[in-house]
């Protein structure tokens, strides 16, 4: 079993930067796949970017694209997002999740992070 554990949210000024982490244990999460989702009040969880496990393959949603960047240490086994240029719509719960890389759905889910910015 693997558990995925999300930290580094908080309240931020609109324009200003946050980096999420979210730290696995219980298992190596080899040949697994990375992703950062998010759930505005009242909205549908998001898609917001994805990792590989070499870590050689990203993907964003449009809206994050050239905002944030996605990383991992598989040393650590840790993922991070970094959030620049964040705007009020980027407000939400993020989540992180654990999936095989040679699929695109995800096994395993954290318990999520608060974000939440402000003018």
């Amino acid at each position: 079993q693997v558990q995925l554990v999300e930290s580094g949210g908080g309240l931020v000024q609109a324009g200003g930067s946050l980096r999420l982490s979210c730290a696995a244990s219980g298992r190596t999460l080899s040949n697994y796949a990375m992703g950062w989702f998010r759930q505005a009040p009242g909205k549908e969880r998001e898609f917001v970017a994805r990792i590989s496990w070499s870590g050689g393959n990203t993907y964003y949603a449009d809206s994050m694209k050239g905002r944030f960047t996605i990383s991992r240490d598989n040393a650590k086994n840790t993922v991070y997002l970094q959030m620049n240029s964040l705007k009020l719509e980027d407000t939400g719960v993020y989540y992180c999740a654990a999936g095989l890389d040679s699929a695109f759905s995800y096994e395993y889910w954290g318990q999520g992070t608060q974000v939440t910015v402000s003018s």
